[in-house]
């Protein structure tokens, strides 16, 4: 994981020099807020997947956090695309930062600065190119998804996801590949990175966003899904569905369509990627991939 330059501030920066101050408040409390974005090589070049709605809920979250980035949306999209291009990237990830940075050190971050960078390099899939089509084991996590009340659900910051970093490390711990996590009811909510879908019945289930990140590949999965002629519904489950279920997939910027194939050791349908996971899959990466016209507005070219 490397790239020539990073986007920090305004100016491009070489990749071992984009540093900052070891005071920095987000590097001590976690005041930053980000994005998962990707970008697909396609016939007509590289296309950012869905790069409004990221840089909506990018500043969606700013506004929760209490920070004023000091950019429009507009120069932060033409930021990212200027980012691509100086990286000369053809596909991979895009990681947006806007963070609190160094002034003073203590809880309050009002008299930190609104700092900004946007780093692009070449990644595959996150949970490796045979779980796409093989599946992945995981397990239910012990520990709860943040309480609704105890932080925001609907910004993604930075220091949410230690939460998710105590359920990654246990899954890994345990030998399988990731975690699902439950609310304080006990009820599933989602991955340690990733939105949860499963199948019974021909019928696709998601668990509603008020536990859990309004996740944009989620929606894309959802208005996908909707438009092949599947039934999709948001329901609060137990565990114990899930089990029972005949398919279950993460979706998420990262993690893209990724089958799951056993939780908690308990076999998920014929143990493999099933159809209705496979056809959303595939559906899902021509899309990306520049293939279906219908969804063409989806994607910003890298002129």
């Amino acid at each position: 994981m490397k790239a020539e330059k990073i986007w920090m501030d305004g100016k491009m920066v070489d990749w071992d020099k984009a540093q900052v101050h070891v005071c920095t408040h987000a590097l001590h409390y976690g005041s930053g807020i980000f994005e998962g974005i990707r970008a697909y090589k396609t016939e007509n070049g590289t296309a950012v997947f869905r790069l409004k709605e990221h840089i909506d809920r990018l500043f969606n979250s700013a506004k929760i956090f209490k920070m004023v980035v000091p950019y429009s949306k507009e120069e932060f999209k033409q930021a990212i695309k200027d980012t691509i291009k100086a990286n000369k990237l053809k596909s991979g990830y895009i990681r947006p930062l806007i963070y609190r940075g160094f002034k003073e050190l203590g809880v309050s971050p009002f008299n930190c600065p609104v700092n900004s960078a946007i780093a692009v390099w070449e990644w595959g899939a996150y949970l490796g190119e045979e779980a796409l089509a093989q599946g992945i084991r995981t397990k239910i996590s012990s520990y709860a998804r943040s309480y609704i009340n105890s932080t925001s659900q609907k910004a993604k910051i930075c220091g949410n996801y230690v939460n998710s970093i105590f359920a990654k490390m246990e899954a890994i711990e345990a030998g399988v590949d990731e975690a699902i996590l439950l609310d304080a009811r006990g009820f599933i909510t989602e991955g340690s990175g990733e939105n949860l879908f499963w199948i019974r019945n021909g019928v696709i289930y998601t668990t509603p966003t008020t536990t859990v990140l309004e996740g944009i590949t989620r929606d894309s999965i959802i208005k996908i899904a909707n438009d092949m002629g599947y039934q999709v519904q948001e329901k609060y489950i137990g565990r114990d569905e899930l089990y029972i279920s005949d398919e279950v997939f993460f979706a998420g910027t990262a993690a893209e369509v990724t089958p799951i194939r056993e939780i908690d050791n308990y076999q998920i349908g014929e143990g493999k990627r099933g159809p209705v996971t496979e056809n959303i899959q595939k559906k899902f990466f021509n899309i990306a991939k520049g293939k279906e016209d219908k969804y063409l507005s989806w994607l910003d070219f890298i002129q």
